[in-house]
């Protein structure tokens, strides 16, 4: 019975065509992803502990943001000021398990941001011990020829150089056993033919991170990254799938659906706690069981 509960835990159907304007709101999605605020049971794995999640509004960032809260760990949230609607649900939530939640809006395409957040954050929090940089941005296109440089300098903006700037900042204040989380995508290894740049980005931050897990391992900080497959969140449905493809999103995989942001909540916990001490460079692939390999 356990286990039959377990498949029919998550939305495993079709789900509607549904188009917004990126970012997207979680909110007025059908149905609404779940990012555990009814499931996720913290116990005290990240207890004092002060993280910043980029794209913590909605999502698998949401996921986070809501588990590290369980868990003990007072919060700051960036996301696109367009998002104010999901990131104040997420406040309220964080709030309700007794904890801090600091609001962070701004565009991470916008230079000098992702330095900005990240010290506001620590000033806010009082300190620094877990950075998940999991904001992203994926805007399909089948014809290389038509995609623009405005598109490719903006995926590139919040994909990787935000990524990198806000790792510059935050190693003034991490220190050892502080932990930094990267989302990349199954998209690093298996890209599709119709996501040529979202792709090159996930793949950079695969290399980014067994680069700087060697770089930092002698400081003790690790760093590691999550690569999910399909997820139902805001950003499939605000440009990063066309509107055919939505209807069976994630029904490819071996284990026949999409999968929901709670889903990953586990992960980010364990990479971010004491548990995963003696792990760094690593890519977990979280996709329904598409190898990673």
């Amino acid at each position: 019975m356990n286990d039959k509960k377990t498949r029919n835990q998550y939305y495993s159907g079709k789900f509607e065509k549904q188009l917004q304007k990126y970012p997207g709101l979680q909110s007025k999605m059908t149905p609404i992803p779940d990012t555990g605020e009814k499931t996720y049971q913290g116990n005290d794995k990240l207890l004092h502990k002060k993280a910043l999640v980029t794209g913590g509004d909605s999502g698998i960032g949401r996921a986070a943001a809501i588990a590290y809260a369980r868990e003990g760990a007072d919060i700051a949230i960036s996301y696109h000021p367009d998002e104010e609607q999901d990131a104040q649900e997420v406040k309220t939530i964080v709030e309700k398990a007794g904890r801090s939640c600091i609001l962070l809006p701004g565009d991470l395409r916008e230079e000098g941001f992702a330095k900005k957040m990240v010290k506001r954050a620590v000033e806010a929090l009082g300190g620094l011990d877990i950075l998940v940089l999991n904001a992203g941005i994926q805007q399909y296109q089948f014809d290389i020829q038509n995609l623009t440089s405005k598109q490719l300098r903006d995926t590139f903006e919040v994909n990787v150089f935000s990524v990198v700037y806000a790792i510059q900042e935050a190693l003034q204040y991490l220190d050892e056993g502080d932990s930094i989380i990267l989302t990349s995508s199954i998209q690093g290894v298996k890209p599709s033919a119709h996501l040529v740049d979202y792709a090159m980005t996930k793949s950079c931050l695969i290399s980014l991170t067994k680069s700087l897990a060697a770089q930092l391992g002698s400081k003790g900080i690790r760093i590691n990254a999550v690569a999910p497959g399909p997820i139902w969140t805001a950003l499939q449905i605000s440009g990063g799938q066309p509107q055919d493809s939505i209807p069976e999103f994630g029904q490819k995989q071996p284990l026949k659906r999409a999968g929901q942001p709670a889903e990953l909540a586990s992960v980010y916990v364990l990479l971010a706690s004491d548990e995963a001490s003696y792990i760094t460079g690593q890519v977990y692939g979280v996709t329904g069981g598409a190898p990673i390999n």
